[in-house]
């Protein structure tokens, strides 16, 4: 089998909240979502989703999604896309770094090896463990008495665990986080997420100033050094990820006992095949995870439900659901939130099939 074209589509999805706040006034209204297909000469084609949290929060940017593909597609054409290690290899000999652009094909070859086996993707990547999995609910960066309302709408939809926006002045975060775990329920779990928004000191004195909440404190500075010293210096179970984006600074974070938690996301890393390599490596030091992505649609819905459903559950820490976010569905037979959990489809590959009436027209062809 060989890959004989790889195209992609530009899909905006708009949020039914209409927008999503983070530390230091960061916000998006409209994601812009890339949509990669791979083609085969055996008639299979394979789906993928890129969807960048805007241009300023990691190293990634939607336009840059559709150039790098342009760039690594044609050192991919007659490749097979089953052989995963090999084509991840290809791909970062044909273009170093960039690993969000190599997400989407990676995915997207997951799905063609799914197919061809007749397999779910999540029982390649290792085995169904049950049925569903618990989902996590971002609370977008508002007042503290905003954000506390929200816990009770999220919880009648089944969530019971909250990744609360902090990161913004030190002063307001410590009411958010002390208004919040207000509204909290025995069995709820709380994450206070400043991705990357405060300086050391600050850090510290929020978390000193929460000492006695139960609250998971998450990338509280830009570097993994300030990192380090905060969680040195606070008793909160910590959990590390925007500097997380490869195994080197995993297993320097192990070695350092620098967190609790790591935050690994599919397109930070470069797709399915070194999500699974993290993944695999903190199932082996007994590190706990949250595994999603950057953001997405239903098609990064599915790819992260089939890495959350093939993890041992006791090291799954939390995982999501960004298609219920959004306005926009562009795959039928997508995973859907169920009283605050997610299934992955039984179904071969990915198990969904993209809506070609959501997708436009193709703004990437390489054949």
């Amino acid at each position: 089998m060989k890959i004989t074209r790889i195209f992609a589509h530009r899909v905006e999805l708009p949020l039914h909240e209409t927008t999503y706040a983070w530390s230091g006034g960061k916000s998006v209204t409209v994601f812009d979502s890339t949509i990669v297909g791979v083609e085969t000469d055996g008639g299979l084609i394979g789906c993928g989703e890129v969807c960048p949290l805007g241009p300023f929060y990691l190293p990634a940017y939607a336009d840059g999604v559709r150039a790098g593909l342009r760039e690594i597609g044609p050192h991919l054409l007659g490749e097979d896309p089953r052989q995963l290690a090999k084509l991840n290899r290809k791909m970062d000999l044909a273009l170093k770094g960039h690993p969000y652009v190599k997400s989407g094909i990676d995915v997207a070859c997951w799905d063609i090896l799914g197919q061809a086996t007749g397999m779910p993707v999540c029982e390649l990547l290792g085995g169904r463990y049950g049925e569903d999995v618990h989902l996590y609910r971002a609370i977008s960066q508002e007042s503290p008495e905003q954000m506390a309302a929200k816990v009770a709408t999220y919880r009648a939809e089944g969530y019971r665990r909250f990744q609360l926006k902090v990161g913004g002045d030190p002063d307001v975060d410590i009411a958010r986080i002390h208004a919040v775990a207000a509204k909290l329920q025995p069995g709820d779990r709380l994450v206070a997420d400043a991705n990357t928004g405060w300086v050391q000191h600050e850090a510290v004195r929020v978390a000193k100033a929460v000492r006695d909440v139960d609250v998971y404190i998450e990338q509280p500075c830009l570097t993994y050094e300030e990192c380090l010293a905060v969680r040195r210096q606070i008793p909160h179970p910590f959990v590390l990820d925007e500097t997380i984006d490869d195994l080197g600074i995993l297993l320097r974070a192990r070695a350092d006992h620098a967190m609790d938690v790591v935050n690994l996301k599919i397109s930070k890393l470069g797709g399915l095949t070194k999500t699974k390599q993290a993944r695999d490596l903190c199932v082996s030091m007994g590190i706990a995870m949250t595994l999603e992505d950057s953001w997405g649609g239903d098609i990064a819905t599915a790819a992260i439900a089939h890495l959350a459903l093939s993890t041992p559950p006791e090291l799954l820490f939390s995982t999501t659901d960004f298609n219920s976010y959004v306005t926009v569905s562009t795959a039928d037979g997508a995973p859907q939130r169920v009283n605050g959990r997610m299934a992955a489809p039984t179904s071969p590959g990915l198990g969904i099939t993209p809506k070609k009436n959501a997708l436009g027209e193709r703004v990437v062809i390489v054949e």
